[in-house]
């Protein structure tokens, strides 16, 4: 907790390793999140993987639970308790997890999901006993059908790409593979994956190991997806030390919203995480919609104002072309910055944070207007060279030639993770070696622009 560079209105376990966020739901009014979590130190352990657990009834403020599921040395999961979800199973809260090496296992709660007991017929799907069928079973998730329980698995077809095998049952512990549930993409692999209604549409987020979270928008048939339209919330590939966002889950809460957590990895050496005592963090919760255009749309969650402290108003700031202006007085280590850019000329404008007094520390978040793309720049992020995490993210952003440039920067002391104009949201983990490097300054090239607005807040500690 003494480390200066964990985030203070981020979740993360309370020590040691933080990963993949599963089973979120939301059981008598409060939301219940579970998590990869490695209890023994600050570092992926294949073998020793466990689910943590937290619970909150604001989406802000959490409390630390008992660790839900650990693997059982005798039992199908004895090599680890993976990912997957939690469900409504006739009024018992039920995990759905791969347990590894054996396949597919259920747990039920009845003190009010504080403890869980595994089924009796676990694993309830096994893997294949022919190396060569066409599915395998890891990541799975579950929903209520119209007249039987569904089940995806999380896959990937060799030589063609990701897809999720599904599967159908009439009382959750007896269950029949049907076929793929889509034509397999583009993509590696379907981890982690999560089918929900959205709109009049169909949403599958899910992860690859090579690109991080990133969704389909299509339409469900009866039980075959048709995917329409591929979105990415990950820009710079995902590693353990990419500092991307790696893996993403949702819930539906109780005013029908659909929101969503991912799982931030480090962007330091392996040796600095386990030295630190910590690795990985939860993105703030983010509010999922659907766009006219057909793709997400991706906001904060409102209950974040309610960390909200000192605040700092700045207006009618001018830019020339060629120049930065550093904001005065700003110190922005943990903070919400919100800007609103009047684009006028300028072809190409931008935001440093995290920028130590000379400068020579800072993190760029840049919108072109040419090339319809908002990008974050970690490069020169910090001198340290346990801070490994380089890589650009740029990821698409199309503005109408009239709509104003709008900003919401979280500031966490490693993360970065900036919100624009309700469709896209970039993250990011940054190491500043300058402990004072909360500077924010504002740039232009190509142009004038006026900043009509800036607000910054100090955010509290959750």
């Amino acid at each position: 907790m003494d480390d200066r560079l964990r985030p203070v209105y981020h979740f993360a376990a309370p020590a040691n390793f933080t990963g993949d966020p599963n089973g979120a739901i939301v059981w008598n009014g409060v939301y219940h999140l579970f998590y990869q979590h490695n209890p023994d130190g600050a570092y992926d352990n294949p073998k020793r993987m466990h689910w943590g657990h937290a619970s909150s009834r604001d989406l802000v403020h959490w409390d630390h639970l008992p660790i839900a599921l650990a693997p059982q040395p005798d039992g199908p999961d004895r090599l680890g308790c993976y990912s997957g979800g939690a469900v409504d199973w006739n009024g018992i809260p039920t995990l759905v997890y791969y347990g590894s090496p054996d396949g597919i296992c259920i747990a039920t709660s009845s003190d009010g999901l504080r403890t869980w007991s595994r089924h009796a017929l676990n694993p309830v799907i096994k893997h294949p006993a022919n190396t060569g069928a066409q599915w395998r079973c890891w990541d799975p998730f579950a929903w209520r059908g119209t007249d039987a329980w569904y089940l995806i698995c999380g896959g990937k077809i060799a030589g063609y790409g990701d897809t999720a095998f599904l599967f159908r049952s009439s009382d959750f512990t007896n269950w029949q593979y049907l076929h793929l549930l889509y034509e397999p993409g583009g993509e590696t692999d379907c981890s982690v994956p999560d089918l929900f209604r959205l709109g009049d549409k169909h949403v599958l987020l899910f992860a690859s190991h090579e690109r991080g979270a990133q969704y389909y928008v299509g339409e469900l048939h009866g039980e075959h997806f048709v995917p329409e339209r591929h979105g990415r919330m990950n820009f710079g590939g995902f590693t353990l030390e990419s500092g991307t966002l790696a893996a993403p889950i949702t819930l539906r809460d109780e005013d029908d919203r659909r929101i969503m957590f991912g799982w931030v990895t480090e962007g330091r050496s392996e040796a600095a995480q386990r030295a630190s005592g910590w690795s990985g963090v939860v993105c703030v919760p983010r509010l999922l919609g659907l766009r006219d255009d057909g793709n997400l749309s991706i906001d904060p969650v409102p209950e974040l104002r309610e960390l909200r402290g000192k605040r700092q108003r700045l207006g009618g700031v001018t830019i020339p072309t060629g120049s930065t202006v550093l904001l005065p007085n700003v110190c922005a280590i943990s903070a919400e910055i919100d800007v609103r850019f009047d684009l006028s000329s300028a072809n190409e404008i931008g935001i440093s944070v995290c920028c130590s007094r000379d400068h020579s520390e800072h993190t760029d978040i840049v919108y072109s207007r040419a090339q319809r793309t908002i990008t974050l720049d970690p490069s020169v992020s910090s001198s340290s060279p346990e801070a490994v995490a380089r890589s650009v993210q740029c990821a698409p952003l199309e503005l109408r030639p009239d709509e104003p440039l709008e900003l919401r920067i979280f500031v966490d002391r490693s993360i970065i993770e900036v919100f624009a104009n309700s469709q896209q949201c970039v993250t990011q983990r940054v190491y500043p070696s300058d402990v004072e490097a909360g500077g924010v300054a504002l740039f232009s090239q190509a142009g004038d622009v006026v900043a009509r607005s800036i607000d910054v807040w100090q955010m509290r500690a959750i």
